[in-house]
């Protein structure tokens, strides 16, 4: 089940507005962020257009918590943060997703919860595939 108004769904120019497809997980796709004041975020985006968790079956919720759990892995290890912080929202987009937002001590926003989109720090098109690259690595 898709919807043509979604990013996760139909991936291309919607998507393209606030992430960069890395690749397909179990049950979910992988999407990296692409403000990234917080440096390796991503989103963990569930195959169809569900709105709630209370809208899949146990065996797929968690098959879906299983690739958040592997998606934070390969954060932890690409970019050693000091704390992933999850978010699950979607008041607006109605796609089942998690935010996955690495937290350095040194850092942006240490200590207080993230900014949904705080639009400070964007990255080149290498920059964002090097990126991409230490995440795929980990995974």
């Amino acid at each position: 089940m898709k919807d043509n108004n979604c990013g996760y769904c139909m991936r291309g120019e919607l998507l393209e507005q606030f992430g960069i497809y890395i690749c397909d997980l179990s049950v979910s796709s992988l999407i990296l962020f692409k403000e990234q004041s917080h440096p390796g975020r991503c989103i963990v985006a569930y195959k169809d257009h569900v709105s709630e968790i209370v809208n899949i079956s146990d065996e797929e919720r968690n098959a879906f918590f299983a690739d958040v759990n592997k998606a934070a892995k390969a954060i932890h290890a690409a970019f050693n943060p000091d704390k992933v912080n999850y978010g699950a929202y979607g008041d607006t987009g109605c796609h089942l997703h998690v935010h996955l937002v690495p937290k350095y001590k040194d850092g942006f926003e240490w200590g207080g919860v993230f900014e949904m989109n705080p639009k400070k720090k964007f990255l080149t098109e290498q920059e964002y595939n090097e990126m991409i690259a230490k995440i795929k690595a980990n995974l």
